[in-house]
């Protein structure tokens, strides 16, 4: 966009007016759209994968051998090369590098002059995801935030009947535990009771279900465990998967 300038004003001191060259209006409707724009050819001639949502900028790929290692630096040159053209450099101290699998050989990569700094742990559009693909850490934090959700409706909401829990719970206590889950899908038994254990305190909430037994409580609320859900969600997304873009694999089983 032309024809713009900004200056910085801090304690009433006023800087000169300067003009922006580069980037888009922040805060504006338009602002996403522009932005979409400006970095749509940042993938141009990256043989490895690349993956943009928004300002974050996931990049990746297989590295079994030092050829594999070569490409994935040579893109990564060519990541700074476009930054400098276009003016729109990388902020490098969160570029961090996280090799997954047990057996992924720890390498050093870099942008320009910079090394990149090493990760063991990521989150990743709020998944927390680490080196080992362990998603125990992921568990943790989605039950520890559904319980803090869970004991302010408890201490704040005075009524306790079905009407008024179930839903409160619904809409803000499960969606934490289900956000994304098919990609961190808890395998551990630990971590099924830590999630399970969420819904089990919120049934035993309703007035007149606390004696009952969890099977009984999800029976009279028309509830499924969380597990159950978890295996209903990934078959949809199995189905969804080979009937839409994957329909002639799906075709073949």
């Amino acid at each position: 966009m032309d024809n713009r300038s900004q200056r910085v004003v801090v304690n009433g001191a006023k800087s000169c007016w300067k003009g922006i060259t580069s980037g888009v209006p922040q805060g504006s409707v338009l602002g996403p759209v522009l932005f979409n724009i400006f970095i749509n050819d940042v993938d141009i001639g990256i043989e490895s994968t690349l993956i943009k949502f928004a300002d974050d900028t996931k990049f990746g790929g297989v590295a079994t051998s030092l050829e594999d290692r070569d490409i994935i630096q040579n893109d990564l040159s060519k990541l700074e090369k476009w930054s400098e053209v276009n003016r729109m450099k990388f902020n490098k101290e969160k570029c961090k590098v996280l090799h997954l699998g047990r057996n992924n050989q720890f390498h050093t990569y870099k942008m320009g002059s910079d090394c990149l700094g090493r990760s063991m742990v990521e989150r990743d559009l709020g998944v927390i995801v680490d080196h080992k693909l362990n998603m125990s850490q992921q568990c943790d934090a989605a039950a520890k935030k559904a319980n803090m959700i869970l004991g302010f409706i408890n201490r704040c909401v005075v009524s306790k009947t079905c009407e008024v829990i179930l839903p409160l719970y619904s809409a803000l206590v499960r969606p934490q535990l289900e956000y994304c889950v098919q990609y961190w899908v808890p395998h551990f038994k630990k971590d099924v009771e830590k999630l399970e254990r969420v819904q089990r305190r919120a049934t035993r909430m309703i007035k007149g279900l606390e004696n009952m037994t969890y099977g009984a409580r999800l029976h009279e609320l028309g509830l499924f465990s969380l597990d159950k859900r978890r295996l209903r969600g990934d078959m949809i997304a199995v189905f969804k998967y080979l009937k839409g873009c994957h329909k002639e694999e799906g075709e073949n089983l």
